[in-house]
């Protein structure tokens, strides 16, 4: 059974009235949807829109069970405790994060309702696997609950160090909650060795190796960096009708030299504004000249009510109107953005038109929108420009891997890439294609499981 914060899929109400289920377009669900295709189970989470949930149904081979939030509880659950308080915390401070009593209070009550409802919904015995920070409280109250049940958590965004997750005030209640699981994973091993060192020092717990003791059973915490289904994309990608329109791009940017491509959800810690202003002084200094060379942005619709986010999308789009203004020309702007959301077949076309892919987080757990770049090019054709503090850095040592803080590190890099001779790039596309076949989707969930099963055993 999966727990996260939202289902697979979204409720849409049609002109007519009519409401369908459309698949979610969220990250996680991007990770888990086509594992959980491949197995029996369920899925609970939020559908996405205020008021009551629909009954449990099944949906594409998976059986959803809807949990409902109230308007208040998106603004306080989710859009505060969640988005304003936890995501900046354990994204290095980007942003300052905000902490109020209220948010907090609405936060324990969703995770008091997701728990109660997995609790109701699994079978004797099951295994439980409840996912990111949304639902940091779920593992324990699940466990007080329903103790026969095997319990794993995941989070997907980085585990902060101690000096920075000391200045939540409910630390001790949120470190209780993920010592609820049997195995707690993470991104990357720092984030494992951050929630050890916390137990240790913040709850006196006592540890041994990767585990720790708490209320009787061992808590085992370690990496499972988590990927895409290497092979479905690949093959989306590769396909006729993908390849075509590709070309099809290409053409319709004026048959551009190079085209540098951005994909993000619009956050502040995706690095929007870093890629921007390199581009910009490329241009600047006659590096480069658009429209021979253009940036495409695809920035998708992300937490619009969050003040922060509302400031960041005016201060990106006026960005993109000042490079346009003074280095577009008519009918070929030197930056493209696209403030939407993009279907899988346009974004495999967009990856296998770019030539360069741009990936600049100040801080990010995985950031699969790097793997999914690479499964795309079968061709051995572009190049990857990776922050350092992406996880999926770790994976992709032949990318050209950057510091954020640097602009004229990343300037110098996405130069490097743009000239970079194509026999060379296939040689470290071909090298990165074996990486993420290798340590694949069925690859993470499968050690995962095992750990979980070898740490209950």
């Amino acid at each position: 059974m999966i727990v996260a914060n939202r289902l697979p899929v979204d409720q849409v109400t049609d002109p007519d009235g009519s409401t369908r289920w459309q698949r979610s377009p969220g990250g996680l669900v991007t990770a888990l949807e086509p594992f959980m295709r491949q197995r029996t189970g369920a899925w609970l989470g939020w559908s996405g829109a205020a008021g009551g949930a629909a009954p449990q149904f099944d949906h594409e081979g998976l059986h959803l069970v809807p949990i409902p939030l109230s308007a208040e509880e998106i603004d306080r659950y989710y859009e505060g405790f969640s988005n304003a308080s936890l995501w900046p915390l354990y994204h290095d401070v980007v942003q300052r994060p905000e902490f109020h009593r209220s948010w907090w209070d609405s936060y324990l009550q969703v995770n008091e309702r997701f728990a109660a409802a997995a609790a109701d919904v699994a079978a004797e015995g099951a295994t439980v696997w409840v996912h990111d920070y949304q639902l940091q409280l779920v593992p324990a109250m699940l466990r007080k609950a329903r103790p026969d049940l095997r319990i794993g958590f995941f989070l997907h965004i980085p585990f902060p160090p101690m000096e920075l997750f000391m200045q939540l005030p409910w630390r001790r209640q949120i470190m209780t909650g993920l010592l609820g699981a049997d195995l707690v994973g993470f991104q990357r091993p720092m984030g494992a060795q951050n929630f050890l060192l916390i137990a240790r020092r913040l709850l006196g717990l006592r540890s041994s190796g990767s585990s720790v003791q708490h209320d009787g059973r061992g808590v085992h915490a370690s990496a499972f960096p988590i990927s895409i289904d290497i092979k479905a994309f690949d093959e989306l990608a590769s396909s006729p009708e993908v390849v075509e329109r590709a070309a099809q791009i290409r053409r319709e940017l004026g048959e551009p030299e190079k085209i540098i491509l951005g994909v993000d959800r619009l956050d502040y810690t995706k690095g929007i504004g870093v890629r921007l202003r390199a581009f910009k002084e490329l241009l600047e200094d006659g590096s480069i000249s658009a429209p021979q060379t253009v940036l495409v942005q695809v920035a998708t619709p992300s937490r619009e009510r969050i003040d922060h986010y509302v400031t960041m999308r005016e201060e990106i789009e006026k960005t993109v109107g000042h490079i346009n203004g003074d280095y577009g020309g008519i009918g070929g702007p030197a930056v493209h953005y696209l403030h939407q959301f993009m279907p899988r077949d346009e974004l495999a076309a967009l990856y296998r038109a770019a030539d360069v892919m741009a990936v600049t987080p100040y801080r990010d757990g995985m950031n699969l929108v790097a793997k999914e770049y690479v499964a795309a090019r079968g061709d051995l054709g572009g190049t990857l420009v990776l922050s350092e503090f992406a996880g999926a850095a770790a994976e992709l040592r032949q990318a050209f891997l950057v510091n954020p803080h640097d602009i004229a590190g990343v300037k110098a890099a996405l130069r490097e890439a743009l000239e970079l001779p194509p026999a060379v790039a296939a040689r470290r596309m071909r090298a990165m294609r074996r990486t993420v076949r290798r340590y694949d989707l069925d690859h993470w969930a499968e050690s995962f499981f095992a750990a979980l099963e070898e740490q209950v055993e």
